[in-house]
């Protein structure tokens, strides 16, 4: 299957989890380059050289010169950007709101909601010039209802969901498309960070088993969430704009 075949890409939290599985898929599917953004240099040149269409960039996606200046490279050496997976993010504490450090707080939405909104606004100028583009932010269960101990990210990726929908509204007609997936539990080292923060709240040992994961009784893999977003980012999707693709096995029936 080629259905990528020529586009450019950035992926963001693409040395692990899903961001590392929709890099893969990307590649396998024809992408000319799929650049791989994250903090962490080691699993991103890991990646990298186990794939050669996998292009390492360490980006802090809360950095605006960063981004700014990391866009501006890719788009000098390809003239555009064509898709952009926004899947870095952070869990945060598991505390009460009056709990949670104001600190913690600023840091989960300088990745999860400064970090996306920073990468659609130096990527969309170049999609919009083109005529072409696809994005899709990693929005969650926790952006459609709130759980508790889960204030900071959970608000966090409620704001994710309302910006695919504020620029999805502002674009469509000029061929640049804006949606996000939301998955429910992922078995990825962020379910572990969360299971060992609930585990540090409640005094007990969680496991995986005893979650709450809807009607498949399992959390998904990284390759089944990026299957949803690699659609959203196609062409097979080429009438959907605006979309919110629930990917939770159910767990919000």
């Amino acid at each position: 299957m080629t259905r990528f075949s020529g586009r450019v890409a950035i992926v963001t939290g693409g040395g692990t989890g899903i961001g590392a599985a929709v890099a893969r898929q990307l590649s396998r599917e024809g992408a000319e380059a799929v650049y791989i953004w994250g903090r962490r240099k080691a699993p991103l040149e890991a990646l990298a050289r186990c794939d050669a269409r996998c292009m390492p960039m360490t980006v802090d996606v809360g950095d605006e010169n960063a981004v700014q200046n990391a866009v501006a490279a890719i788009v000098a050496r390809h003239g555009r950007v064509d898709l952009l997976a926004n899947m870095a993010a952070i869990s945060g504490p598991c505390v009460p709101t009056e709990r949670y450090a104001m600190a913690d707080f600023e840091r989960v939405y300088r990745t999860n909601v400064f970090g996306t909104f920073l990468t659609m606004k130096y990527c969309l100028p170049h999609m919009q010039r083109n005529g072409f583009g696809a994005i899709v932010n990693a929005c969650s269960c926790s952006g459609m209802r709130g759980y508790a101990n889960e204030i900071g990210y959970g608000s966090s990726k409620f704001a994710v969901l309302g910006m695919t929908r504020n620029a999805a509204s502002e674009n469509g007609r000029n061929g640049v498309r804006i949606n996000c997936v939301s998955p429910g539990w992922v078995d990825t080292d962020m379910m572990d960070e969360v299971l060992r923060g609930y585990e540090a709240l409640e005094g007990g040992s969680p496991c995986k088993s005893e979650l709450d994961h809807g009607t498949m009784d399992r959390p998904a893999t990284p390759d089944e969430v990026a299957e949803a977003v690699c659609f959203l980012l196609s062409d097979a999707a080429g009438y959907i704009n605006g979309a919110n693709l629930t990917c939770d096995g159910g767990k919000t029936l």
